[in-house]
């Protein structure tokens, strides 16, 4: 078992542990940071799955069956979402520390395709933002410019006050903790008909909530606004009682030549209540949009590959 080493300039703290892989499923899962991070699939791009809330890394396994042929699928559960690990909040920093930490150990610092979601979205755009050398394009999912001034005066009344409920109802699930913290962050979770898995799920998963409504552990007040700097590809469920995204950010994104917007007819989970479809989309858009240097580069790698075949098939005749 091979051991990696840290980057340079990193603490101890955030060393790679031995990376162990399944042969039966084709899986790699190193330990970075004290994440582990499952990586599957083979490519010149990596794609970087971040889920949100109640999830875990599996909300992401129709799209890394449907994409691994072509791309490396690289995932992880965010930091305090896993049952099985101490229950703590992380602050924004923090969490943009363990990001770059890990793409940077995944793909030895080399951009990378996010594709993101809820409260992975919300991260995930604030991590494009600081470290803009390291994303590529962008696959954002049912959340744009929630948060900010111009989304909030785009919310109707009724939409203020659900969105208000369900945040401070999981604010304070977090906060009481214990079995009753439990029982009413479950009871969100059917409220919302979210599709993931009851076992994976805790109230320790709450804490961006808390975070938010109470400003405490850093507050998100650092956040910036999303302004897509990347080619983005946008798909969002019109199914719900109220957007995650104001008009104007919607429509700014379908002003720029890389920016691509669609709307499923699903709820907050598009990559699950239509997979398909989905799929299909994301892998169109990919394609459309990869790079002339990329593709330059894979014509080479595989011209290189075809000649290194031939000439052992002429040792072979020659010997």
């Amino acid at each position: 078992m091979s051991t990696a080493t840290n980057l340079p300039g990193k603490p101890a703290a955030a060393a790679v542990g031995d990376p162990h892989g399944d042969g039966a499923t084709g899986v790699t899962t190193l330990r970075i940071g004290g994440v582990e991070v499952h990586i599957e699939g083979a490519g010149a791009e990596t794609i970087v799955m971040i889920h949100g809330w109640p999830d875990t890394y599996r909300l992401w396994d129709a799209q890394v069956e449907a994409l691994k042929a072509d791309y490396r699928c690289v995932r992880f559960t965010l930091p305090g979402f896993d049952i099985d690990k101490e229950r703590r909040p992380y602050s924004l920093d923090l969490t943009m520390r363990m990001f770059d930490n890990i793409i940077r150990h995944v793909n030895a610092g080399q951009r990378v395709i996010l594709m993101v979601h809820d409260w992975g979205a919300f991260l995930g755009y604030q991590f494009a933002m600081r470290f803009p050398k390291l994303v590529s394009r962008i696959i954002g999912v049912d959340i744009g410019d929630v948060g900010t001034p111009q989304f909030r005066r785009s919310l109707s009344l009724s939409g203020k006050v659900q969105m208000a409920w369900y945040q401070i109802w999981l604010a304070a699930a977090w906060r009481i903790g214990g079995d009753m913290g439990e029982r009413m962050t479950h009871h969100m979770v059917q409220k919302l008909k979210a599709p993931s898995d009851p076992q994976y799920i805790s109230s320790a998963m709450n804490y961006p909530y808390y975070i938010q409504w109470t400003g405490a552990h850093g507050s998100y007040q650092r956040a910036r606004a999303y302004a897509p700097k990347v080619a983005m590809l946008f798909i969002y469920g019109s199914k719900k009682p109220f957007m995650f995204h104001s008009p104007q950010w919607l429509k700014a994104l379908m002003a720029r030549k890389t920016g691509k917007v669609l709307a499923f007819k699903t709820g907050h989970w598009p990559m699950v209540e239509q997979a398909d479809l989905f799929n299909r989309e994301v892998g169109g858009w990919l394609r459309a949009t990869r790079s002339k240097a990329l593709v330059a580069a894979e014509a080479a790698a595989a011209a290189a590959e075809a000649r290194a075949a031939a000439e052992n098939d002429d040792a072979e005749d020659a010997a």
